[in-house]
C-alpha cells in the first residue's frame, strides 16, 4: 500500500500540468455573444408572433454588452489556452491588436442589428432565425483576431461564413436572395477547403498549429520539406483573400450585395472584411514571417489588381439601372480593399509596424461604410429599385440623411472635409513607400484619383433639384434605430476627421506584443 502511493504521489503532478486553465474574462466578449444567441434562438420558440421585435432588443442589448467588456481587456495583456510545455503558445490571446478588431466587428454588428430591427419586421423574415445567425457570425468574426493558431483560425472564420451565407438568402421567395447566397456558399467552401489543404501541409511541414510556433519552425524546414511549406503558405492564404474580396476572389461580391438585405449587404462590407485582413494578417505576419520573399509580392499585385478592378467597374455603374447604388457600393469595397491590402504586402519589406495602417485605414471604412448602408436603408424605404439616381435630390427631402451621406462618400473618397479618409489613404501610401513598393504607391496614387469621379458624382446628384418635383408633402417618417444608426456612424465619421489621431496612432507602431 505504501508504494502504490508513492506511486500515485509520484504520477500526480505530471498528470494536473495538461489542465489549461481558463481566463474567463478575456473571452467574455466573444461567449455572451454566442450565448445571447443560443438565448435567442430558444426563446424565439416561446415569444408570441406580435412581440418578436423584443428579440431584435435583445440581440442589441447582447451586443452593447459584448462591445462594454471590451473595456476591461483594454491594457491587452492576456492569454488563455495556453500549451503547459511552452506558455508562450497560446490559442487565445488578447492583446491590443485582438481588441481593436473586436471593437470593430462587435461596434460594426451593433449598427447592424440596428439597421436590421425594422427591416425584418417590414421583409417578413424569419426574428428568431436571423438573430440567432447574425450573432453567431458576430461571435465567430470576434474569435478570429484572439485565435493564435491555425485550427482556432479556420474555425473561426468558417463560424463567422456559415451564417452569412444563410443571411444574405433570408429573404424567402426572391430569386436574387436564392442565388447570391447559392453562389456565396459555393465559392466560399471552395475557398476554405483549399485552406484547410494549405494548413495541413503547413502542419505536416512544421509539426504544429501555433502561429509562434509555426513561425519558429519556418525558419529552419529541411530543404525536403521545404516545397511543402511554400505550398502550404501559399494555399493558406486563399481562404482569407476569398473574404478580403481581392481580385481574382471578388467575383461572388457584386451578386452577393444585391441580393442580400441591405443590412447585410453592409456587414459583410465591414465585419466580413475585418474577418479576412485579420486572418491574412495573423497568417503571413505572425506565422509566416520566414516566407515573406512569397506572400509579399503577391499581396502587392493582389493589391493592384484588386484597386484598378474595383474602381475601373464602379465607374462602369450606370446611374438609372436598378441596384446599382447597392453595386457601386460593392465595387468600391473591392476597391478599398485594394488599399487594405498595401500595408499587408509592405510588412513583408519593412517589418510587421506597417500592420498599424491596415487597422488604421480598416477603422475609418468601417464607420463610413455602414453609414453609407445606412442612409442607402433609409433610401430604400420608399425608392426599393435602389438606383444612383433615386439620390438625386435627397437634400430637398431629407438634408440630415444626405448631408451624412455626402460626407461619408468625401471620406471614402479622401477629400476633405473628410479628413480621416485623407489622413488613412496618406499613412497607406506612406506605409508603401517606406516598403520601397514605390510602383504599387503610383498605382494607388493613380486609383484615388480615378475613384474621385464616382464618389463625387453621387455627392452632387444629392444636392440637384429633383427630376419629377414631387407634390408638397412631408417625408416618409424615419424609423429611429435607422436614425440612430446614421447618426452614431456619422459622429463617429466626424469625430475622427476632427482628431484623426485617435485612430491614426495605431499606424505609428506595431499593434503586436511579440
Amino acid at each position: 500500500m505504501t508504494a502504490l502511493h508513492t506511486a500515485l504521489a509520484a504520477t500526480a503532478p505530471t498528470a494536473t500540468t495538461h489542465v489549461q486553465s481558463v481566463d474567463w474574462l478575456a473571452i467574455t466578449p466573444v461567449v455572451l455573444t454566442a450565448a445571447v444567441a443560443l438565448a435567442v434562438l430558444v426563446a424565439d420558440l416561446f415569444v408570441p408572433e406580435g412581440r418578436k421585435a423584443l428579440l431584435g432588443w435583445v440581440s442589441v442589448a447582447g451586443l452593447a454588452a459584448a462591445t462594454a467588456f471590451l473595456l476591461p481587456l483594454r491594457a491587452g495583456d492576456r492569454a488563455t489556452f495556453c500549451l503547459t510545455g511552452d506558455p508562450g503558445a497560446c490559442s487565445y490571446t488578447a492583446d491590443h491588436f485582438t481588441l481593436v478588431i473586436q471593437f470593430l466587428v462587435l461596434a460594426g454588428a451593433l449598427v447592424t442589428a440596428l439597421l436590421s430591427v425594422t427591416g425584418v419586421r417590414d421583409g417578413r423574415m424569419p426574428a428568431g432565425e436571423y438573430w440567432f445567425l447574425l450573432l453567431s457570425s458576430a461571435a465567430g468574426a470576434a474569435l478570429l483576431p484572439a485565435s493564435r493558431d491555425l485550427a482556432t483560425l479556420i474555425v473561426a472564420l468558417e463560424v463567422a461564413s456559415l451564417p452569412a451565407f444563410a443571411l444574405v438568402g433570408m429573404r424567402r421567395g426572391d430569386r436574387l436572395s436564392s442565388e447570391a447566397a447559392l453562389k456565396f456558399f459555393l465559392s466560399s467552401v471552395t475557398a476554405t477547403a483549399v485552406s484547410l489543404l494549405g494548413v495541413s501541409f503547413v502542419y505536416a511541414a512544421t509539426g504544429s498549429l501555433h502561429l509562434t510556433q509555426v513561425a519558429q519552425l519556418l525558419e529552419d524546414v529541411p530543404g525536403q520539406l521545404d516545397t511543402l511549406a511554400m505550398a502550404g503558405v501559399a494555399l493558406t492564404l486563399v481562404g482569407f483573400a476569398f473574404k478580403t474580396a481581392a481580385v481574382p476572389f471578388h467575383f461572388w461580391v457584386p451578386d452577393t450585395y444585391v441580393g442580400a438585405p441591405l443590412p447585410i449587404a453592409g456587414y459583410l462590407s465591414v465585419i466580413g472584411k475585418a474577418v479576412g485582413f485579420t486572418g491574412l494578417i495573423l497568417v503571413t505576419v505572425v506565422a509566416f514571417p520566414a516566407y515573406a520573399q512569397i506572400w509579399g509580392p503577391a499581396l502587392a499585385v493582389l493589391a493592384a489588381l484588386t484597386m484598378t478592378l474595383g474602381n475601373a467597374a464602379a465607374l462602369r455603374q450606370s446611374a438609372d439601372r436598378p441596384n446599382g447604388a447597392v453595386r457601386l457600393l460593392a465595387w468600391s469595397s473591392v476597391g478599398q480593399a485594394g488599399y487594405l491590402l498595401v500595408p499587408i504586402a509592405a510588412a513583408a519589406y519593412s517589418g510587421r509596424d506597417q500592420i498599424g495602417s491596415t487597422v488604421a485605414y480598416a477603422l475609418m471604412y468601417a464607420a463610413v461604410n455602414l453609414g453609407a448602408f445606412a442612409v442607402a436603408a433609409l433610401v430604400a424605404r420608399t425608392k426599393p429599385l435602389h438606383r444612383i439616381s433615386d439620390y438625386r435630390g435627397l437634400y430637398a427631402q431629407r438634408p440630415a440623411a444626405a448631408l451624412a451621406l455626402a460626407f461619408f462618400l468625401l471620406c471614402l473618397a479622401g477629400l476633405p472635409p473628410g479628413l480621416i479618409g485623407l489622413f488613412a489613404k496618406v499613412t497607406v501610401f506612406r506605409a508603401a513607400v517606406d516598403a520601397g513598393l514605390g510602383w504599387l504607391a503610383v498605382v494607388m496614387a493613380v486609383n484615388v484619383v480615378i475613384a474621385l469621379y464616382y464618389y463625387l458624382r453621387w455627392t452632387a446628384l444629392l444636392f440637384r433639384a429633383p427630376e419629377h418635383p414631387a407634390p408638397d408633402a412631408a417625408p416618409a417618417k424615419t424609423p429611429w434605430p435607422v436614425g440612430a444608426a446614421i447618426v452614431v456612424t456619422a459622429a463617429v465619421a466626424v469625430a475622427l476627421s476632427g482628431a484623426p489621431q485617435l485612430v491614426l496612432r495605431f499606424a505609428a507602431g506595431s499593434l503586436f506584443p511579440l
